[in-house]
C-alpha cells in the first residue's frame, strides 16, 4: 500500500473543513423557502411569500429579531423535487438562512427530509401535508410543520363524507404521487376506524387528460359521495370525466383543490367541498381584517378570492412568528439551539392557539395545527366560501 503523505491528510483535512464549513458557519437573519413560482401551482409559491413577508414586515417593525432584521429568501423549485433538494442545500449552506418554509408539494417536501437532518437547518412545513414529511423516523428531526396533516385531514375528509353519504357508499380517487399514495394506507385505517370500507378506490397520474374509466367505475360501484386527493389542474378533468357520464356525486376533498380550481372548471366545480386550516372569505375579525389589508397594499390583490392557497398564506404568517419566538427564546441564530426552542413557543397566532406549537415528547406534535382548527368550505361560483357561506352547508 502506498504510504500517505502529508499532502494528502492537509488535503483530506481542507476537503472536509470546507463541507463542515456551511453547518458551522454563524447562521443569517434570513428564511427561506423552496416552492413553485412557476408552473401551474405558481398559486402555490406565492402564498407562502405573501403571508412569510407580511409577518416579517410584522417583525422588523418592532426592531426584528435579537437586534437583526429578518428576510425572506425564495427559490423555484417548479414542484421537481431535485430541484427542491438543490434549493434546501442552497438556502441552508450559500444563504446560511435560520430555516425552510415548506413549500406546496409533498413530492418535494418528502425529498427535503434527508438533506435537512443531514444539514441540521429546522424546516417548517407550510402548506405540504404528506404524513411521512414530518413522521420520517429520523431523531432528532429538523422538520416540523404548521400545516395540516394528511393522517389527521383523513380522519376529518372520512368523518365529512360519511356525514354527507346517504348510502355510506363512498369512493376514493387519488394521484399517483407520494402525497396520493401517502394518503391511501391513511383514507383506508380512517374509514376502518368508523366500521366501514371504501366501495372503489381509483388513481390517476399528473397531466392525465380523461379520467372517464376511473369515474365510470366509482359510478358503477355505487358511490354516492367521493373522497379527491389531487390537485386543481387534474381535479378539474375529474369534473369534466364526471360531467360526460351524467354522474355528480358530493365531492369531498383534500386541500389540493384549493387552488384555482374555479377558474378551470367554472361551474362544474360548484359544491366541491374543501378542507381547509383557514379561509379569508366572508365577515373577518379585527386580526384578520388587519392582516389582510397589509396583503392588499403589499401585492395590489383587490379581493381575498385572489388569494388562491390561502390556508398556506396564513400558515406560513404563523410559522414565521413562531420561528422569531424560537430564535428569542433560543438567544441565539444557532440551528440546533432554535431547533429545540421550537418545542418551547406558545403563540395565539392567525390559524390557531399553538399551546405549545410542538411537542418533543410525542412524535406526531411536530405538527402544529390540530384537527379541531380544520374547516370546510366549497367551490360556489368561482369562489371558495365557508361551507356554512354556500348553498351546500344546509346539508351538513
Amino acid at each position: 500500500m502506498p504510504r500517505l503523505t502529508r499532502s494528502f491528510y492537509l488535503t483530506a483535512f481542507v476537503s472536509a473543513a470546507l463541507l463542515a464549513g456551511p453547518a458551522l458557519a454563524q447562521q443569517e437573519p434570513c428564511v427561506g423557502n423552496s416552492g413553485p413560482l412557476t408552473g401551474p401551482a405558481a398559486f402555490g409559491g406565492a402564498a407562502v411569500k405573501y403571508g412569510a413577508e407580511v409577518a416579517i414586515d410584522e417583525i422588523n417593525a418592532k426592531g426584528g429579531v435579537l437586534g437583526k432584521k429578518l428576510r425572506f429568501v425564495q427559490y423555484d423549485d417548479a414542484g421537481a423535487p431535485p430541484r427542491g433538494v438543490d434549493n434546501t442545500r442552497r438556502i441552508a449552506q450559500s444563504d446560511k438562512c435560520i430555516a425552510i418554509l415548506g413549500g406546496y408539494h409533498s413530492t418535494v417536501g418528502l425529498a427535503q427530509v434527508d438533506p435537512v437532518n443531514e444539514i441540521g437547518i429546522p424546516y417548517i412545513g407550510t402548506i405540504a401535508a404528506n404524513t411521512k414529511i414530518i413522521e420520517n423516523g429520523k431523531n432528532p428531526n429538523a422538520m416540523f410543520r404548521v400545516s395540516a396533516k394528511d393522517k389527521w385531514v383523513s380522519h376529518f375528509l372520512v368523518e365529512q363524507a360519511i356525514k354527507a353519504s346517504k348510502t355510506g357508499k363512498i369512493a376514493f380517487i387519488y394521484e399517483n404521487t407520494g402525497w396520493g399514495q401517502g394518503a391511501v394506507p391513511d383514507i383506508k385505517s380512517a374509514m376502518q376506524a368508523k366500521g366501514k370500507e371504501l366501495v372503489a378506490a381509483e388513481t390517476f397520474n399528473w397531466n392525465d387528460q380523461d379520467m372517464s374509466a376511473q369515474v365510470i367505475r366509482i359510478k358503477d360501484a355505487g358511490a354516492d359521495t367521493l373522497l379527491i386527493w389531487g390537485l386543481d389542474r387534474e381535479g378539474n378533468q375529474i369534473l369534466r370525466s364526471l360531467d360526460k357520464i351524467g354522474y355528480k356525486p358530493t365531492m369531498i376533498a383534500a386541500w389540493g383543490l384549493a387552488g384555482n380550481l374555479g377558474e378551470l372548471a367554472g361551474p362544474l366545480a360548484n359544491g366541491v367541498r374543501v378542507m381547509q386550516t383557514f379561509s379569508w372569505m366572508g365577515e373577518m375579525d379585527a386580526k384578520t381584517k388587519a392582516i389582510w389589508e397589509k396583503i392588499q397594499k403589499k401585492y395590489g390583490v383587490k379581493d381575498p378570492s385572489e388569494l388562491k392557497m390561502g390556508s398556506g398564506t396564513a400558515n406560513a404568517y404563523d410559522a414565521v412568528h413562531i420561528l422569531a419566538k424560537a430564535i428569542e427564546i433560543a438567544g441565539s441564530y444557532d440551528w440546533k439551539k432554535v431547533r429545540e426552542a421550537l418545542y418551547k413557543v406558545e403563540h395565539e397566532g392567525l390559524v390557531a392557539n399553538y399551546r405549545p406549537a410542538f411537542d418533543a415528547s410525542n412524535p406526531e406534535r411536530q405538527d402544529a395545527i390540530l384537527p379541531q382548527y380544520y374547516r370546510m368550505t366549497a367551490w360556489h361560483n368561482g369562489k371558495l366560501l365557508p361551507l356554512a357561506q354556500t348553498p351546500y352547508g344546509a346539508s351538513q
